[in-house]
């Protein structure tokens, strides 16, 4: 085996911890558990809450671009958001300037689950420090 400092070994464990821990919580809500259902859903929800936070207004062809194709087909990553917006997860609206163009924004429901979600991951890796 390599020889790994300890200190660093001691975070990656604590991530790792960290994650399947927060991926596997039996108290995980609903949403959370949609979006780590498989790496494109993750993927798309880390994207998606960075640039709503950033407060970067994001239309239907900018949300299925956050994440690579090669997670996922055009197809597929419009299935996603589209269901995503059925759940309640995620808002669609009309662009003020365009009718035919789409807004979306995460619902008070996933920004309240995400942030939740963030606290505790931020909480389970100040232990394991």
């Amino acid at each position: 085996m390599k020889k790994i400092d300890k200190s660093f070994l001691e975070k990656a464990l604590a991530l790792i911890n960290t994650v399947l821990f927060s991926m596997d919580h039996p108290k995980s809500p609903e949403s959370m558990n949609f979006f780590q259902a498989d790496t494109y859903r993750f993927y798309f929800l880390m994207s998606f809450m960075k640039e709503y936070f950033d407060g970067n207004e994001i239309s239907q062809e900018y949300a299925i671009s956050l994440v690579p194709q090669k997670y996922a087909s055009r197809i597929k990553r419009l299935q996603i958001l589209k269901q995503a917006v059925r759940l309640n997860y995620i808002i669609e609206t009309q662009s003020l300037q365009d009718k035919r163009r789409r807004i979306y924004q995460p619902s008070d429901i996933l920004i309240d689950d995400f942030i939740a979600y963030a606290n505790n991951v931020d909480q389970n890796m100040r232990k394991a420090s």
